[in-house]
């Protein structure tokens, strides 16, 4: 295992997270981490959940199953160590009406294979023991689901980066990646870095980056919105801790959910529609470049043709307050759209195939000294220090 320099394209907390991991394992090494933003864990990161993941949802035998459990013991004693929030609030997954119940059977044995730890199957009864004001036919009650500050998270391993002797560049875009002998060269918009090698972890511009170092044309990234609604302080206690829906496998991405923050307070959501842009955050956003990225891709068109009746629901949700708290209400009822207020709104990195397909699992490439991340979607930050161990273990394999 080699010293030398490595860049890292990215200061969320992936990025971070594989920084820190090097540093670690690699006495000497310089860590470069140049970020495009102004400031860290200003995309994904930064616009989340803060929901620490136990593993219910992921194929077993899939990297997200695999890296989700290690990755959620790491983070809580991570979270220990940097004194930074994590409460174990629990998060119950509740089945409101008969046609779910198939779903919910076939996520209970995922579940179960995966090892979540505590799981639990309730009636409805036994649902109001944990949530008194949710609503059910049957839920999963995952005990140790947490919550926690992604930003601190990745603050505290920045932090780490710095003072093993690494950098952290900020508003430092990467504009282009040449190789030179031994080496490759990275420009940026403040200027250039020699690296031994690089690992891009680009989130919402991961399959820019991986085009520019010449990887593969797809999966290509359609970034979807999502908003988020804060529930009334006089209404904030009536959920515990997280109430969610089941999902719909073809939508792994879809379903709003109640869910208390470790900063104080109870949020809905998030929705999901199609996005305007890459990196703004206003609900009228839109950059002409995203745009004409997402509708000259062929493969956005094949996943519209086959799921636009969803989409349609999804927009009337973004239009109308009323209708995005119908679909919450199934779970807490008493809690209706005069007890709301819209707050944040997040952008997802969605990878998808030419043929319409979503990408589901963790995609990683390596080739030629660079690793590129092109598809890190939810239980990406759960996973973020387990996944540093697996793309620097590739890297160490490669040395050895």
């Amino acid at each position: 295992m080699g010293a030398g320099t490595i860049g890292i394209v990215g200061g969320g907390i992936l990025g971070l997270a594989v920084g820190r991991e090097l540093v670690r394992r690699r006495p000497g090494v310089r860590v470069v981490v140049l970020e495009k933003e102004a400031r860290l864990a200003a995309h994904q990161t930064g616009h989340n959940s803060g929901v620490v993941h136990a593993g219910i949802y992921y194929r077993p035998g899939s990297l997200k199953a695999e890296l989700c459990t290690r990755g959620r013991a790491l983070l809580r004693e991570y979270c220990a160590e940097h004194a930074i929030a994590y409460d174990a609030c629990g998060k119950l997954v509740v089945a409101v009406d008969e046609a779910e119940l198939p779903r919910f059977e076939a996520l209970a044995r995922t579940a179960r294979e995966n090892g979540v730890p505590g799981l639990r199957r309730l009636d409805a009864a036994a649902i109001r023991e944990v949530e008194p004001h949710a609503a059910g036919l049957a839920a999963l009650h995952s005990p140790h689901t947490a919550i926690t500050d992604y930003v601190a998270v990745a603050e505290a391993l920045a932090a780490e980066i710095v003072a093993a002797g690494g950098a952290v560049h900020l508003g430092a875009e990467v504009t282009s990646v040449d190789r030179v002998p031994g080496a490759l060269e990275v420009g940026t918009a403040t200027g250039r870095h020699r690296v031994d090698e690089l690992v891009l972890c680009g989130g919402l511009q991961s399959d820019r980056l991986g085009r520019l170092v010449g990887g593969p044309a797809t999966p290509r990234i359609v970034p979807f919105r999502g908003e988020y609604m804060a529930v009334a302080p006089a209404k904030q206690d009536l959920v515990r801790g997280m109430v969610y829906p089941v999902p719909d496998p073809a939508y792994p991405f879809l379903g709003v959910h109640f869910t208390r923050r470790v900063g104080g307070g109870l949020e809905v959501g998030p929705n999901a529609f199609l996005a305007l842009s890459r990196d703004r955050y206003g609900r009228a956003s839109v950059s002409p470049r995203d745009l004409a990225d997402t509708v000259s891709y062929g493969g956005f068109w094949r996943f519209a043709r086959r799921h636009w009746r969803t989409g349609v629901g999804e927009l009337r949700g973004v239009l109308s307050r009323a209708a995005y708290m119908r679909v919450a209400q199934r779970y807490v009822p008493a809690i209706g759209p005069e007890d709301v207020t819209r707050a944040g709104l997040g952008l997802r990195a969605q990878a998808v195939e030419a043929d319409g397909s979503l990408v589901d699992d963790f995609v990683i490439h390596r080739a030629h000294g660079v690793t590129a991340i092109r598809n890190a979607p939810s239980p990406a930050a759960t996973s973020s220090l387990a996944i540093a161990e697996y793309v620097v273990d590739q890297l160490d394999a490669r040395d050895a």
